[in-house]
């Protein structure tokens, strides 16, 4: 059994790595940049140990020094979290050869994955459905726009190192390949060091499933389901569920299994989950796989009673998956808000400071993931989401009556918040009736939002901002109380 781990990783992740290690017995070890000193993963685990200066290639994705530190302080295992060097190939090869347990997939099972042409070709192999497109790289703009004009207009040029949403480009017309193709290429080459580009037909307005799948070094395969991403902002996503309400059963039964033929194979282990684009007419197409645990992996665990953490670390211990296939059922409803310190007036751009004010939402079937607390800052180094909300229900309708309820619970003061675009989404009809994709957010939702936002008049907008002035000024912690009714706007307005 595995003793001691080191967590490479900083933030809400890292603290729910914590927690399921003291629910096993196992020590923790904690890394921080100088920008995360007294942060709560320090505080929560059992030893910390600054790793480098704020920026993350001094410190999260400093390879050499994060395993150097595992060996000095005797860990028998690293636990990547998601991001930083989690689908990091070379990590993973390095820490396997230094004799220090990966809690995760193998190196050679993430290389296969990690280039998207290769994952196309393998999924092919394995007549799993994939987007019509190449399998290979495009070299030049004659032999990508000969291809795109095969397929049919309109299509997307992708960066086969690429995620995250970089490194991607619609194409409607032949007209505006040659440019795409390029920019294309460039952005790829800055974003991953590789300029390597691949053409797909672009599915219009598809839903985003995804299956958890998670796998153990004995060969037993197993899936947890879907999850729903398709509301997402930038290519990111923003709100999940669990079930999709868009499936009927015979879809789902599919998607299920086409995911765990992918994860065969490469040959994988431990948790993953595999991503595919769905049409309005229900036809699925594989995306990529995520060769690591995902930040909205709570909504699985509501539904299907899994501790995903806790059965990643059983299986890099040397165990079996827990369970069968037939034990697991998807019981009610999850639905994850991710709250992020963005500033709606401004676009959405990251807003950075101290957390003055920090109060979580609770109640019952009510979990709050997070990484912060009073005083915590939010820096410009680091990713801007200050926690995840995940809420239960035992149907829909509950669920998001629940999450808006749990919405409004929230106070935080000292950053900008998209709190109040959650609450807009979850109230539209679309989302619903499930008929939103992957577009609704930049196409209809965004523009509904900001007309609505700028109904709030000058003289209301001077209102409160007076208050939050003289709020900010005082010491008090609590919600603020007095003969003035405030408004959920002014509110809003007060404590994001």
């Amino acid at each position: 059994m595995i003793r001691k781990i080191l967590i490479a990783n900083r933030g809400e992740i890292a603290v729910r790595i914590i927690r399921a290690c003291k629910e096993l017995g196992i020590k923790t070890a904690a890394i921080y940049s100088e920008a995360d000193i007294g942060s709560l993963h320090t505080i929560l685990a059992d030893e910390s140990y600054l790793i480098g200066s704020a920026p993350s290639s001094q410190s999260y994705l400093n390879k050499e020094k994060i395993i150097q530190l595992a060996k000095e302080i005797n860990a028998d295992a690293i636990h990547p979290g998601y991001g930083f060097l989690s689908e990091n190939s070379d990590f993973i090869k390095m820490v396997e050869e230094s004799g220090i347990k990966f809690i995760g997939p193998s190196s050679k099972s993430v290389e296969m994955m990690g280039s998207k042409t290769a994952a196309r070709s393998l999924m092919q192999k394995h007549k799993v459905p994939i987007v019509p497109g190449t399998t290979e790289p495009i070299k030049t703009v004659s032999e990508g726009l000969s291809f795109a004009d095969e397929i049919g207009f309109p299509v997307l040029i992708k960066a086969s190192a690429g995620g995250g949403g970089k490194g991607m480009r619609k194409v409607f017309s032949k007209d505006e390949f040659d440019s795409a193709f390029e920019s294309t290429k460039r952005e790829a080459l800055k974003a991953f060091g590789n300029d390597d580009v691949y053409i797909e037909k672009l599915i219009e307005n598809p839903k985003h499933i995804e299956v958890q799948i998670i796998a153990d070094e004995f060969g037993n395969y197993r899936h947890l389901f879907e999850r729903e991403c398709s509301i997402q902002r930038r290519h990111q996503k923003i709100i999940e569920e669990s079930p999709s309400a868009f499936l009927d059963d015979l879809t789902r039964k599919a998607i299920t299994e086409a995911a765990v033929n992918a994860a065969k194979a490469c040959n994988y282990f431990n948790a993953g989950t595999i991503e595919f684009l769905m049409d309005k007419d229900k036809k699925f197409y594989f995306l990529e796989m995520n060769t690591r645990l995902q930040v909205e992996h709570p909504v699985t665990e509501l539904v299907t009673g899994i501790d995903l953490v806790r059965e990643q670390i059983m299986i890099a211990s040397g165990e079996k998956i827990s369970f069968e296939q037939k034990d697991i059922q998807q019981n009610g409803v999850a639905i994850e808000c991710r709250v992020y310190a963005e500033d709606s007036s401004q676009g959405f751009l990251p807003s950075t400071g101290k957390l003055k004010l920090y109060k979580e939402p609770s109640g019952p079937n009510v979990r709050v993931d997070s990484g912060v607390m009073v005083n915590s800052e939010i820096t410009v180094h680091y990713d801007p989401m200050i926690s995840k909300l995940i809420c239960w229900g035992k149907n829909r309708d509950e669920v998001i009556s629940r999450s808006l309820r749990a919405l409004d619970e929230y106070y935080i003061g000292g950053v900008s918040t998209n709190i109040s675009f959650l609450k807009f989404i979850l109230n539209r009809k679309e989302f619903r009736e499930s008929s939103h994709n992957i577009n609704s957010v930049e196409q209809k939702f965004l523009k509904e939002f900001e007309e609505q936002t700028q109904n709030i008049s000058d003289n209301e907008n001077e209102i409160a901002a007076a208050i939050l002035s003289a709020y900010l000024k005082s010491k008090v912690k609590q919600k603020v109380t007095s003969d003035i009714y405030i408004t959920n706007k002014w509110r809003d307005l007060l404590y994001e």
